[in-house]
Formats: C-alpha cells, structure tokens, sequence
C-alpha cells in the first residue's frame, strides 16, 4: 500500500475542498443526505450488536464492538463521495486557507451539506422505525424490539446535556469528535486503494465511538430514531429506559444536543484537525 507525505495530503485536501465548494447547491444537499443516511446505517448497526451486550461482557468490550462497527457509515461516505458535514469542517478551510476559494463559499457549503445530513438521516431514521426497531403482530399491535429499546435509551441520554457543566461536556466530546472523525479522512488521503482507506478511517472513527464522543451527524440519526420509536413502548420497556426517558423530545433534540453538538464538530475538525495541519505543513507544501 502506498502512502502520501503530508505535504501531498495538504494539497490534495486543498484541491478536495476546492471541488465540493464548485459544486452544485443541489448536488450538495444530494450527496450530505445520502451520508446521513450512511451514517444512520453505522449507528443503527452499533445499537444492534452492542444490545444486551453489556450485561454478560462488560461496558468496555461493549463500547469496543460498537466502536468497531460504527465506522461502516463514514467508510461508505469517503468511499462513495458522498457529503459529511463534520468531514467538510477541515476540507473546505483548506482551500480557504490557500485562497482557492472564499469563506462564504465554504458557510454555503457547510450548511447545506448539514441540511442534506439531516435529512438523510430523518429518512433513516423512519425506516429503522417502521423496521427492526419494532414489529407488528397478526392482529396489527405493534410492539419495540429490544434493539428499538436500546436506541430509545440511547437517545434519551444523548437528550440529557442540562445546565452548564453539562453543556461544557457536551462541547467538549464533540470537539473531540471532531477532531478525530477528520484525522480519518486525513488518513484516508494517505492511501490510493480502499483498503488504505478504510483502514485509515477504521481507527481513528473506532476511537471516536468507543469512547462515547459526540458526533452531531451520528446523533441526527440516533435522537429521531429513538422519538419515532418511544411512542410504541409498553409501559414495562419505558420503566427499563428509566427516568431519562423524560428529556426525549424534538425541542430536547436540538437545544440540549445538536445545536452544540455541530458547533463542536465543525470546531474540533477545522481547529485541531485543518488549522493545525495547515499551519504545521504550509510552508513545505510550497516549496
């Protein structure tokens, strides 16, 4: 497998950000929507395997396989060419960075690559909903799965940043997130072939879900998906949720969770990830 200097992956992540902000508006929202989707499919995939898990291995080896499935969402993305709003966060600054392009430019795309990530997921979300997260006997009684269970769970306490500290949290494991989900695509410019790729993606996206971060995208899947699913739970299942089931709601969604969660995202990626970078390899890259 070959590998790219980091001078070579500054430019190619500079001629990367150059392209996408050329793009289309509607080419855009098409591209971040089917990465949400993406997205969806490794979350709705970690939920399922790590359901029940916990109780007979333990929450570490829990938050291992989790960790070890999710990043088929972000694989899909890179691989496909599709739009992740928390990718974009360092490679579009690095075309701005080179005056290749203008940060109005990269806003428009920043936010319409969201818009495109959050409907994708939505949609996502409903057919998880209307699928394995619950069944439906002879009679037409629908009923929750115990994976749909395990996600109501999860987005309940992703709905739970109150107060202050809890906020401050919040943007700290999203700035974390994303920093280390764009060090994947990093080093997925290092390689040519697809197992380079996703090999570089694997770790560092790994990391970012076993160790519980915050990945806004991960969540616009997660918090819909666990709303839809809640209103089907017999009173025996929401008494397992426990009391956190009470912070789930739309309103919940955005003001205790996303709305932060993307800020910290978009920050740790174009901070810790484009910024440093830039300002580490700039002056060899153009020699």
């Amino acid at each position: 497998m070959s590998f790219h200097q980091p001078t070579a992956i500054l430019k190619a992540g500079s001629d990367i950000g150059i392209y996408k902000t050329r793009l289309p508006a509607w080419n855009l929202f098409l591209r971040g929507a089917m990465s949400g989707a993406y997205i969806g499919m490794g979350a709705a995939l970690m939920v399922a395997v790590t359901s029940g898990m916990e109780i007979t291995l333990g929450s570490g080896f829990t938050h291992f396989i989790g960790g070890a499935v999710f990043p088929l969402g972000v694989i899909l993305t890179v691989l496909t060419g599709a739009e992740l709003f928390t990718g974009d966060a360092m490679l579009a600054p690095m075309a701005a960075l080179r005056h290749r392009t203008s940060w109005m430019i990269v806003a428009r795309l920043w936010i319409l690559v969201w818009l495109g990530n959050l409907a994708g997921s939505l949609f996502y979300a409903g057919l998880m909903t209307f699928g394995p997260l619950t069944s439906t006997d002879s009679t037409g009684v629908a009923s929750v799965t115990s994976v749909g269970v395990a996600t109501v769970s999860l987005a309940s306490i992703k709905c739970g940043y109150f107060g202050t500290g809890a906020v401050l949290s919040l943007l700290g494991s999203s700035l974390a997130a994303g920093w280390l989900i764009n060090l994947a695509v990093l080093l997925s410019l290092c390689a040519d072939d697809a197992i380079g790729k996703i090999m570089g993606i694997w770790f560092p996206v790994m990391a970012m879900t076993a160790t519980g971060l915050e990945h806004a995208v991960t969540n616009m899947y997660l918090i819909p998906a666990g709303i839809l699913t809640a209103s089907r739970l017999s009173p025996l299942q929401v008494a397992d949720v426990g009391p956190v089931i009470a912070h789930l709601g739309w309103v919940e969604m955005w003001t205790t969770n996303l709305i932060v969660a993307s800020i910290g995202n978009l920050l740790g990626g174009m901070v810790f990830a484009g910024l440093l970078y830039y300002g580490a390899f700039k002056k060899e890259s153009e020699e």
